[in-house]
Formats: structure tokens, C-alpha cells, sequence
């Protein structure tokens, strides 16, 4: 297992074709417009986590990246997938899509509790600790510090494995389908967060 830190893009052919790959981001704050998109790490659960990291100034071309993100016979596995939807599209300008969430799935198979955070999630259907001490930290610096890669790396890690434990609860429990619609409705949300409603539910009554 191996953490790889890249500038700007990923490497060409990284990953085989069409696998399914964990992605996350981490930007300046939680303001999409105000606070840039830093690094967006991704793995393909095989044992290696990709960094890529943008500078202050950058155009996000990142072709092989886009390439992989935009991918459409590869689903792309999040922990709330809304926030880094919106991120890639606002600044990768792709719809990272098809898409899995497991904090949606989480809540809708962990009713028993209201922690679905990424640490708890891991803990409890893995059996592993990881650390949350570098959420905070400043992403934007030009050098990341070995503490920071591996935060990031350990975001999408464990995505994979996930997946499949909340698939067996999730058909368990009759959810699968919805869960499903729910996954393909998320990447409508985010452009309605970017559009101007992040708090308000256009589907409430008042």
C-alpha cells in the first residue's frame, strides 16, 4: 500500500478501465464559490491512494483526471458525495457520476443511530481507527505534510469495503432500490447547491 502525491494531474492510465474508484476532496473551507478546490484523492481499492493536488492560480485542466472522474462506466465511491460533487463541477467542470454515497447509505440502514460520520462508519462495519486531525488543516499550503497525505489517503481507503457491507444491510432491509435513486439524484443536488439552494428543500411544503 502506497500513497501517491501528483501536481496538477493524474498520471495517464493509473487505473484499469472502468473500475470503480473512491474519491474525495478537500478545498480551502466549506463555501464552494469562496474556497478552492486543494487536492482530490481517489483509489481504485486495490491498495494505492492517488493524491492530486492544484496550486493557488491553477485552470484545473487535469485531462486524465476528468477523464476518470467523468467516467461513465465507472461509479465513483464518496462519503458525502454532495459536497465533492459540487467541488469537481464547479471546478473540474465534470459531472463525477455515476455515483455512491455511503453516508447516504449509512442513514438510510444505521437508523439506530444519528453518527455517520466517515470515523464512525469505519470503525464500526471495519473494525479500524482512523484520524480526523487534518480536516481542518490549512490545504492550501504549497507543500502538504506527511500527516495531511495520509489524512487524505485514509478518506478514501476504506470506501470500497463499505460499499459491500452496506449493500448486504441495505438489501437486508429492503433499501436497496432507494438507495439507489437517492445516489442518482445527488449529483442534481449539488448543482442545486451551486445554483443557489444549499439550505433550502425545494420539495418541502412552505
Amino acid at each position: 500500500m502506497a500513497v501517491y502525491l501528483h501536481e496538477e494531474d493524474l498520471p495517464a492510465d493509473v487505473f484499469a478501465p472502468g473500475a470503480d474508484v473512491a474519491v474525495d476532496t478537500e478545498t480551502m473551507g466549506l463555501h464552494t464559490h469562496r474556497d478552492r478546490l486543494c487536492v482530490v484523492q481517489i483509489s481504485d481499492g486495490r491498495g494505492d491512494e492517488h493524491l492530486v493536488r492544484f496550486a493557488a492560480g491553477s485552470d484545473y485542466a487535469a485531462p486524465n483526471l476528468r477523464a476518470v472522474l467523468g467516467d461513465p462506466d465507472r461509479v465513483k465511491l464518496y462519503h458525502f458525495a454532495r459536497f465533492d460533487l459540487a467541488a469537481i463541477r464547479h471546478y473540474l467542470e465534470t459531472v463525477a457520476a455515476p455515483v455512491y454515497c455511503t453516508k447516504v447509505a449509512s442513514k438510510l440502514v444505521r437508523t439506530y443511530t444519528d453518527r455517520h460520520g466517515l470515523k464512525e462508519l469505519v470503525r464500526e462495519l471495519l473494525g479500524q481507527e482512523i484520524s480526523k486531525a487534518q480536516q481542518s488543516s490549512d490545504w492550501g499550503a504549497p507543500v502538504l505534510s506527511d500527516a495531511q497525505k495520509e489524512y487524505a489517503a485514509s478518506d478514501v481507503r476504506y470506501l470500497h469495503a463499505m460499499r459491500e457491507e452496506l449493500d448486504r444491510r441495505l438489501a437486508r432491509e429492503g433499501r436497496s432500490a432507494l438507495a439507489k435513486a437517492c445516489f442518482d439524484f445527488l449529483p442534481h443536488r449539488a448543482d442545486l447547491d451551486l445554483a443557489g439552494w444549499p439550505e433550502v428543500d425545494i420539495f418541502a411544503h412552505m
